[in-house]
């Protein structure tokens, strides 16, 4: 597929491949949490399409509300400083929370969003992420629901960016940079 001049994407999981995934996850999550008062959170921006995939698969009643993490920019490394930009305005005290996340990398915004999630006493607080970087984990953070585990390298394509670009892929691909020549 093509890309910027020096950009190449490398398909790593069709969006057949995600849907089902999706499925299982929430076939998964519903099983855990049926009959309770489920609060789902997602981390903004990159996992809004698997939140909505997700959602919509679930069939439960949720309450939702979105968090905006930075240690990115524009960037294909984390800056090692996490931030919450936009904290979650629903009331999460005695209830079950579940954040949802795009990629888990080196765990270090995870990390810092789930002691400030830990902080507002929910009854339970889990998290499920569509795609797992193990490899460069530099925090333990246990992952409850993981929908793929990826190995080193940029991801972009179904809500996930890079600078901005190609969260409209229904597809995850593997950035790759090339070597731009004149």
């Amino acid at each position: 597929m093509g890309a910027s001049t020096g950009e190449r994407l490398v398909l790593l999981f069709p969006h057949d491949r995600i849907r089902a995934r999706v499925r299982e996850l929430a076939e998964a999550i519903r099983h855990d949490y049926h009959g309770r008062d489920l609060v789902i959170i997602g981390v903004l921006k990159g996992a809004f399409m698997f939140v909505a995939d997700l959602i919509r698969e679930l069939n439960l009643p949720v309450s939702i509300d979105f968090v905006t993490l930075s240690s990115y920019g524009s960037a294909t490394a984390t800056s090692g400083a996490p931030t919450i930009a936009r904290a979650p305005t629903v009331e999460i005290r005695d209830k079950d929370v579940l954040v949802i996340e795009d990629v888990v990398d080196s765990g270090l915004s995870m990390k810092a969003l789930l002691a400030d999630l830990g902080g507002r006493r929910p009854r339970s607080l889990r998290l499920c992420a569509l795609l797992d970087k193990r490899e460069r984990r530099v925090e333990t953070i246990a992952i409850d629901y993981v929908g793929f585990e990826v190995p080193r390298g940029f991801v972009v394509g179904y809500g996930i960016d890079y600078a901005e670009k190609y969260r409209y892929l229904p597809d995850i691909y593997r950035l790759e940079f090339e070597p731009v020549t004149s």
